[in-house]
Protein backbone atom coordinates (compact mmCIF):
# COMPACT_ATOMS: atom_id res chain seq x y z
CA UNK A 1 0.00 0.00 0.00
CA UNK A 2 1.60 3.64 -1.23
CA UNK A 3 2.34 5.95 1.09
CA UNK A 4 1.00 8.85 0.66
CA UNK A 5 1.52 13.06 1.44
CA UNK A 6 -1.60 15.11 1.64
CA UNK A 7 -2.96 18.79 2.59
CA UNK A 8 -5.97 18.57 3.98
CA UNK A 9 -8.65 20.99 5.72
CA UNK A 10 -10.85 20.04 8.83
CA UNK A 11 -13.84 21.49 10.14
CA UNK A 12 -12.56 24.75 11.66
CA UNK A 13 -10.85 25.56 8.30
CA UNK A 14 -7.50 25.00 9.71
CA UNK A 15 -4.69 23.83 6.73
CA UNK A 16 -2.94 20.74 7.79
CA UNK A 17 -0.17 18.88 5.94
CA UNK A 18 0.24 14.89 7.05
CA UNK A 19 1.26 11.55 5.27
CA UNK A 20 -0.84 8.28 5.28
CA UNK A 21 -1.27 4.74 3.55
CA UNK A 22 -4.06 4.52 0.93
CA UNK A 23 -4.81 2.21 -1.42
CA UNK A 24 -5.56 5.06 -4.22
CA UNK A 25 -6.46 8.56 -3.55
CA UNK A 26 -10.51 8.15 -3.25
CA UNK A 27 -9.06 5.56 -0.36
CA UNK A 28 -6.93 8.37 0.82
CA UNK A 29 -9.74 11.06 0.99
CA UNK A 30 -12.32 8.71 2.87
CA UNK A 31 -10.11 8.22 5.40
CA UNK A 32 -9.44 11.70 6.32
CA UNK A 33 -12.87 12.28 6.13
CA UNK A 34 -13.10 9.64 8.54
CA UNK A 35 -10.77 11.87 10.99
CA UNK A 36 -12.74 14.51 10.42
CA UNK A 37 -10.72 16.23 7.49
CA UNK A 38 -11.13 17.29 3.61
CA UNK A 39 -8.51 16.41 1.13
CA UNK A 40 -7.36 19.33 -1.10
CA UNK A 41 -4.02 17.31 -2.47
CA UNK A 42 -2.16 14.36 -2.35
CA UNK A 43 0.44 12.38 -4.10
CA UNK A 44 2.50 9.11 -3.40
CA UNK A 45 5.56 9.74 -0.81
CA UNK A 46 8.57 7.59 -0.55
CA UNK A 47 8.16 6.30 3.33
CA UNK A 48 11.44 6.34 3.90
CA UNK A 49 11.67 9.66 3.49
CA UNK A 50 9.67 9.89 6.59
CA UNK A 51 11.98 7.75 8.31
CA UNK A 52 13.96 10.33 8.49
CA UNK A 53 11.22 13.14 9.53
CA UNK A 54 9.97 14.46 12.58
CA UNK A 55 7.38 12.25 12.87
CA UNK A 56 8.77 9.25 13.09
CA UNK A 57 7.80 6.09 15.34
CA UNK A 58 9.63 5.56 17.98
CA UNK A 59 10.43 2.65 20.91
CA UNK A 60 8.42 5.45 23.39
CA UNK A 61 5.45 5.39 21.01
CA UNK A 62 5.06 1.56 20.42
CA UNK A 63 5.29 1.21 24.37
CA UNK A 64 2.16 3.20 24.92
CA UNK A 65 0.61 1.33 21.88
CA UNK A 66 1.08 -1.88 23.08
CA UNK A 67 0.59 -1.12 27.09
CA UNK A 68 -3.02 0.70 25.83
CA UNK A 69 -3.61 -2.33 23.31
CA UNK A 70 -2.97 -4.88 26.21
CA UNK A 71 -5.36 -2.62 29.04
CA UNK A 72 -8.47 -2.59 26.28
CA UNK A 73 -8.13 -5.77 25.56
CA UNK A 74 -8.01 -6.81 29.03
CA UNK A 75 -10.94 -5.08 29.70
CA UNK A 76 -12.99 -7.17 26.83
CA UNK A 77 -13.24 -3.31 24.15
CA UNK A 78 -12.91 -5.39 21.02
CA UNK A 79 -9.98 -4.90 18.59
CA UNK A 80 -11.99 -1.99 16.49
CA UNK A 81 -13.13 -0.31 19.39
CA UNK A 82 -9.22 -0.45 21.15
CA UNK A 83 -7.92 0.65 17.50
CA UNK A 84 -10.24 3.69 17.92
CA UNK A 85 -9.74 5.03 21.23
CA UNK A 86 -5.64 4.49 20.06
CA UNK A 87 -6.49 6.94 17.37
CA UNK A 88 -7.84 9.56 19.05
CA UNK A 89 -5.39 9.56 21.65
CA UNK A 90 -2.28 9.25 20.17
CA UNK A 91 -0.04 12.30 19.88
CA UNK A 92 2.11 11.25 17.05
CA UNK A 93 1.01 11.91 14.09
CA UNK A 94 2.77 9.34 11.49
CA UNK A 95 1.44 6.50 14.19
CA UNK A 96 -2.10 7.77 13.97
CA UNK A 97 -1.98 7.68 10.75
CA UNK A 98 -1.05 4.06 10.39
CA UNK A 99 -3.77 3.23 13.46
CA UNK A 100 -6.45 4.77 11.23
CA UNK A 101 -5.37 2.76 8.38
CA UNK A 102 -5.16 -0.48 10.58
CA UNK A 103 -9.31 0.25 11.12
CA UNK A 104 -10.31 0.67 7.23
CA UNK A 105 -8.18 -2.30 6.70
CA UNK A 106 -9.32 -4.77 10.03
CA UNK A 107 -13.06 -3.30 8.87
CA UNK A 108 -12.18 -4.77 5.68
CA UNK A 109 -11.89 -8.18 7.02
CA UNK A 110 -8.43 -8.31 7.27
CA UNK A 111 -7.16 -9.41 10.44
CA UNK A 112 -4.93 -7.15 13.35
CA UNK A 113 -1.05 -9.27 12.07
CA UNK A 114 -2.33 -9.04 8.54
CA UNK A 115 -2.84 -5.36 8.94
CA UNK A 116 -0.17 -4.34 10.54
CA UNK A 117 1.92 -6.66 8.09
CA UNK A 118 1.19 -4.32 5.64
CA UNK A 119 3.24 -1.56 7.52
CA UNK A 120 6.76 -2.91 7.59
CA UNK A 121 8.94 0.10 8.92
CA UNK A 122 6.51 0.52 12.05
CA UNK A 123 5.14 -3.19 13.12
CA UNK A 124 8.66 -5.52 12.01
CA UNK A 125 8.17 -9.29 11.12
CA UNK A 126 8.88 -10.09 14.72
CA UNK A 127 6.05 -7.88 15.68
CA UNK A 128 3.15 -9.07 13.10
CA UNK A 129 4.31 -12.61 13.69
CA UNK A 130 3.29 -12.26 17.62
CA UNK A 131 0.05 -10.69 17.34
CA UNK A 132 -0.56 -13.04 14.53
CA UNK A 133 0.23 -16.06 17.50
CA UNK A 134 -2.03 -13.51 20.02
CA UNK A 135 -4.52 -14.75 17.79
CA UNK A 136 -4.60 -17.73 17.10
CA UNK A 137 -3.89 -18.81 21.17
CA UNK A 138 -6.80 -15.82 22.17
CA UNK A 139 -3.69 -14.86 24.23
CA UNK A 140 -3.39 -11.00 22.63
CA UNK A 141 -3.01 -9.30 25.48
CA UNK A 142 -0.68 -11.57 26.98
CA UNK A 143 1.42 -11.01 23.97
CA UNK A 144 0.86 -7.02 24.18
CA UNK A 145 2.15 -7.30 27.83
CA UNK A 146 4.86 -8.85 26.65
CA UNK A 147 5.57 -6.55 23.69
CA UNK A 148 5.52 -3.63 25.89
CA UNK A 149 8.19 -5.43 28.32
CA UNK A 150 10.74 -6.30 25.44
CA UNK A 151 10.09 -2.83 23.86
CA UNK A 152 11.33 -0.97 26.88
CA UNK A 153 14.22 -3.56 27.57
CA UNK A 154 15.18 -3.11 23.88
CA UNK A 155 14.86 0.53 24.41
CA UNK A 156 17.47 0.01 27.23
CA UNK A 157 19.55 -2.06 25.95
CA UNK A 158 20.18 0.25 22.87
CA UNK A 159 20.91 2.99 25.94
CA UNK A 160 23.36 0.44 27.05
CA UNK A 161 25.10 0.33 23.64
CA UNK A 162 24.88 3.77 22.99
CA UNK A 163 26.71 4.72 26.49
CA UNK A 164 29.29 1.88 25.18
CA UNK A 165 30.55 3.95 22.09
CA UNK A 166 29.26 7.45 22.81
CA UNK A 167 31.82 7.51 25.75
CA UNK A 168 35.06 6.35 24.37
CA UNK A 169 34.03 8.78 21.00
CA UNK A 170 33.82 11.76 22.91
CA UNK A 171 36.93 10.93 24.98
CA UNK A 172 38.77 10.08 22.37
CA UNK A 173 37.32 13.84 19.91
CA UNK A 174 38.76 15.47 23.03
CA UNK A 175 42.11 13.85 22.93
CA UNK A 176 42.45 14.14 19.11
CA UNK A 177 41.68 17.76 19.46
CA UNK A 178 43.99 18.51 22.29
CA UNK A 179 46.88 17.37 20.34
CA UNK A 180 45.80 18.87 16.92
CA UNK A 181 46.10 22.45 18.82
CA UNK A 182 49.33 21.22 20.22
CA UNK A 183 50.90 20.50 17.21
CA UNK A 184 49.24 23.42 14.94
CA UNK A 185 49.69 26.06 17.58
CA UNK A 186 51.68 25.74 20.74
CA UNK A 187 54.71 23.51 18.96
CA UNK A 188 54.77 25.66 16.32
CA UNK A 189 56.32 28.77 18.50
CA UNK A 190 58.10 26.69 20.70
CA UNK A 191 60.18 25.09 17.96
CA UNK A 192 60.89 28.32 16.03
CA UNK A 193 62.86 29.10 19.70
CA UNK A 194 64.53 25.74 20.02
CA UNK A 195 65.90 26.41 16.14
CA UNK A 196 67.16 29.78 17.04
CA UNK A 197 69.50 28.24 19.41
CA UNK A 198 71.36 26.16 16.58
CA UNK A 199 71.73 23.20 18.69
CA UNK A 200 71.69 19.25 17.03
CA UNK A 201 68.56 18.79 17.90
CA UNK A 202 67.48 15.02 19.32
CA UNK A 203 65.49 12.27 17.56
CA UNK A 204 62.49 13.16 19.77
CA UNK A 205 62.43 16.72 19.15
CA UNK A 206 62.45 15.79 14.79
CA UNK A 207 59.90 13.58 15.37
CA UNK A 208 57.66 16.33 17.08
CA UNK A 209 58.58 18.91 14.07
CA UNK A 210 57.59 16.62 11.71
CA UNK A 211 54.59 15.76 13.11
CA UNK A 212 53.52 19.45 13.70
CA UNK A 213 54.33 20.23 9.92
CA UNK A 214 52.19 17.60 8.55
CA UNK A 215 49.45 19.07 10.82
CA UNK A 216 50.10 22.12 9.84
CA UNK A 217 50.19 21.40 5.90
CA UNK A 218 48.75 18.54 5.34
CA UNK A 219 45.30 18.91 8.02
CA UNK A 220 42.51 18.39 5.58
CA UNK A 221 43.95 14.51 5.82
CA UNK A 222 43.61 14.43 8.86
CA UNK A 223 39.60 15.78 8.37
CA UNK A 224 39.02 13.77 5.18
CA UNK A 225 40.75 10.08 5.06
CA UNK A 226 39.20 8.59 7.96
CA UNK A 227 35.56 9.29 6.78
CA UNK A 228 36.69 8.15 3.42
CA UNK A 229 37.80 5.22 5.03
CA UNK A 230 34.76 4.62 7.21
CA UNK A 231 32.22 5.56 4.43
CA UNK A 232 34.63 3.24 1.85
CA UNK A 233 34.59 -0.35 4.34
CA UNK A 234 30.82 0.37 5.12
CA UNK A 235 29.78 0.43 0.94
CA UNK A 236 31.99 -2.21 0.52
CA UNK A 237 30.64 -4.28 3.00
CA UNK A 238 27.05 -3.17 1.92
CA UNK A 239 28.50 -4.93 -1.80
CA UNK A 240 30.61 -7.75 -0.98
CA UNK A 241 29.00 -10.68 1.70
CA UNK A 242 32.53 -11.69 2.18
CA UNK A 243 34.12 -8.53 3.13
CA UNK A 244 30.58 -7.75 5.49
CA UNK A 245 31.38 -11.13 7.19
CA UNK A 246 35.10 -10.83 7.98
CA UNK A 247 33.92 -7.23 9.11
CA UNK A 248 31.08 -8.56 11.53
CA UNK A 249 33.65 -10.87 12.63
CA UNK A 250 35.83 -7.83 13.43
CA UNK A 251 33.25 -6.27 15.41
CA UNK A 252 33.02 -9.48 17.58
CA UNK A 253 36.80 -10.10 18.72
CA UNK A 254 37.81 -6.02 18.70
CA UNK A 255 39.51 -6.07 22.24
CA UNK A 256 36.99 -4.96 25.13
CA UNK A 257 34.19 -3.98 22.89
CA UNK A 258 34.15 -7.21 20.84
CA UNK A 259 32.43 -9.70 23.38
CA UNK A 260 30.30 -6.72 24.92
CA UNK A 261 28.62 -6.35 20.96
CA UNK A 262 28.40 -10.44 21.17
CA UNK A 263 26.60 -10.68 24.29
CA UNK A 264 24.24 -7.41 23.42
CA UNK A 265 23.67 -9.28 20.25
CA UNK A 266 22.51 -12.66 21.69
CA UNK A 267 20.77 -11.21 24.96
CA UNK A 268 18.08 -9.83 22.41
CA UNK A 269 18.30 -12.92 20.40
CA UNK A 270 17.45 -15.21 23.22
CA UNK A 271 14.92 -12.35 25.18
CA UNK A 272 12.64 -12.69 21.17
CA UNK A 273 12.99 -16.37 21.15
CA UNK A 274 11.67 -16.61 24.62
CA UNK A 275 8.92 -14.67 23.78
CA UNK A 276 8.58 -15.43 20.27
CA UNK A 277 8.10 -19.50 21.84
CA UNK A 278 5.84 -19.21 25.05
CA UNK A 279 3.26 -16.99 22.03
CA UNK A 280 2.86 -20.57 20.41
CA UNK A 281 5.64 -20.32 17.24
CA UNK A 282 7.59 -22.91 16.62
CA UNK A 283 11.30 -23.61 17.29
CA UNK A 284 12.58 -23.83 13.89
CA UNK A 285 10.33 -20.42 13.18
CA UNK A 286 11.24 -18.42 15.78
CA UNK A 287 15.30 -19.11 14.65
CA UNK A 288 14.43 -18.01 11.09
CA UNK A 289 12.60 -15.20 12.15
CA UNK A 290 15.54 -14.22 14.89
CA UNK A 291 17.92 -14.48 11.57
CA UNK A 292 16.27 -11.05 10.38
CA UNK A 293 16.53 -9.84 13.89
CA UNK A 294 20.29 -10.71 14.42
CA UNK A 295 22.21 -7.53 12.43
CA UNK A 296 25.69 -9.76 12.41
CA UNK A 297 26.25 -11.99 9.57
CA UNK A 298 28.54 -14.17 12.05
CA UNK A 299 25.84 -14.91 14.98
CA UNK A 300 23.18 -15.22 11.78
CA UNK A 301 24.51 -18.16 10.19
CA UNK A 302 25.65 -19.66 13.73
CA UNK A 303 21.72 -19.36 14.01
CA UNK A 304 21.02 -20.96 10.63
CA UNK A 305 23.37 -23.95 11.40
CA UNK A 306 21.12 -24.35 14.97
CA UNK A 307 17.85 -24.54 12.75
CA UNK A 308 19.44 -26.93 10.34
CA UNK A 309 20.84 -29.24 12.97
CA UNK A 310 17.01 -29.33 14.85
CA UNK A 311 15.75 -30.27 11.72
CA UNK A 312 17.76 -33.12 11.25
CA UNK A 313 16.90 -34.28 14.93
CA UNK A 314 19.57 -33.09 17.16
CA UNK A 315 18.37 -31.59 20.18
CA UNK A 316 18.31 -27.82 21.01
CA UNK A 317 21.11 -27.58 23.48
CA UNK A 318 23.12 -29.99 21.32
CA UNK A 319 22.12 -27.36 18.13
CA UNK A 320 23.30 -24.40 19.70
CA UNK A 321 26.71 -26.12 21.68
CA UNK A 322 27.86 -26.57 17.89
CA UNK A 323 27.31 -23.24 17.33
CA UNK A 324 30.46 -22.30 19.23
CA UNK A 325 27.96 -19.43 20.30
CA UNK A 326 27.11 -19.82 23.54
CA UNK A 327 29.02 -20.43 26.72
CA UNK A 328 28.98 -24.28 28.91
CA UNK A 329 26.56 -22.27 31.18
CA UNK A 330 24.03 -21.13 28.42
CA UNK A 331 24.28 -24.36 26.95
CA UNK A 332 23.74 -26.33 30.49
CA UNK A 333 20.51 -24.03 30.94
CA UNK A 334 19.63 -25.03 27.58
CA UNK A 335 19.59 -28.71 28.53
CA UNK A 336 17.71 -27.77 31.72
CA UNK A 337 14.92 -26.12 29.88
CA UNK A 338 14.72 -29.35 27.23
CA UNK A 339 14.12 -31.45 30.40
CA UNK A 340 11.56 -29.66 31.96
CA UNK A 341 9.52 -28.44 28.80
CA UNK A 342 10.54 -24.82 29.49
CA UNK A 343 12.41 -23.63 27.01
CA UNK A 344 11.17 -20.17 26.60
CA UNK A 345 12.04 -19.64 30.51
CA UNK A 346 15.47 -21.31 30.14
CA UNK A 347 15.85 -18.65 27.29
CA UNK A 348 14.97 -16.08 29.69
CA UNK A 349 17.24 -16.66 32.14
CA UNK A 350 19.88 -16.96 29.96
CA UNK A 351 18.99 -13.21 28.21
CA UNK A 352 19.00 -12.04 32.10
CA UNK A 353 22.44 -14.31 32.21
CA UNK A 354 24.00 -12.00 29.12
CA UNK A 355 22.03 -8.34 29.95
CA UNK A 356 23.41 -8.71 33.46
CA UNK A 357 27.14 -9.34 32.08
CA UNK A 358 26.95 -6.42 29.74
CA UNK A 359 25.94 -4.15 31.81
CA UNK A 360 28.76 -5.31 34.59
CA UNK A 361 30.99 -5.56 31.61
CA UNK A 362 30.10 -1.89 30.47
CA UNK A 363 30.84 -0.41 33.63
CA UNK A 364 34.16 -2.04 33.82
CA UNK A 365 34.99 -0.29 29.96
CA UNK A 366 33.64 2.65 31.18
CA UNK A 367 35.84 2.63 34.35
CA UNK A 368 39.28 1.98 32.24
CA UNK A 369 38.64 4.36 29.53
CA UNK A 370 39.15 7.28 31.57
CA UNK A 371 42.04 7.14 32.93
CA UNK A 372 43.47 5.42 29.53
CA UNK A 373 42.52 8.35 27.95
CA UNK A 374 44.49 9.98 30.64
CA UNK A 375 47.57 8.43 30.18
CA UNK A 376 47.49 8.83 26.82
CA UNK A 377 46.58 12.48 26.61
CA UNK A 378 49.68 12.46 29.44
CA UNK A 379 51.97 10.76 27.36
CA UNK A 380 51.70 13.64 24.27
CA UNK A 381 52.26 16.33 26.85
CA UNK A 382 54.87 14.57 27.80
CA UNK A 383 56.34 13.88 24.61
CA UNK A 384 55.94 17.89 23.74
CA UNK A 385 57.48 18.37 27.06
CA UNK A 386 60.73 16.49 26.43
CA UNK A 387 61.20 17.24 22.84
CA UNK A 388 60.60 21.56 23.68
CA UNK A 389 62.31 21.54 27.76
CA UNK A 390 65.17 18.84 26.58
CA UNK A 391 67.26 21.06 24.03
CA UNK A 392 66.37 24.00 26.43
CA UNK A 393 67.59 22.10 28.99
CA UNK A 394 71.22 21.23 27.31
CA UNK A 395 71.55 24.65 25.97
CA UNK A 396 71.44 25.79 29.77
CA UNK A 397 74.02 23.02 30.70
CA UNK A 398 76.56 24.13 28.24
CA UNK A 399 76.78 27.58 29.23
CA UNK A 400 76.75 26.97 32.89
CA UNK A 401 79.82 24.53 31.94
Amino acid sequence: MPLFQYKAVNKKGKIKTGSMDAANLADLEQRLLRMGDDLITGSIKNERLVLFGLHRVQRIDLINFCFHMEQLNRAGVPILGALADMRDSIENTRLREVVAGLIDEVEGGKTLSAAMADHPAVFDSLFVNLIRAGEATGQLAEVFDSLTKTIKWQDELASSTKKLLMFPAFVGTVVLGVTFFLMVYLVPQLVGFIKGMGHKLPFHTLALMAVSNFCIHYWYTIIVVPPAIFFGIKMLAANNPKVRYSLDDYKLRVWLIGPILKRIILSRFTNFFAMMYAAGIPILQCLEISEGIVDNLVIKDGLKQAGENIAEGVSISGSFENTGLFPPLVVRMLKVGETTGEIDKAMLNVSYFYNRDVKEMIDKVQSMIEPVMTIILGAILGWVMLSVLGPIYDTISKIKM
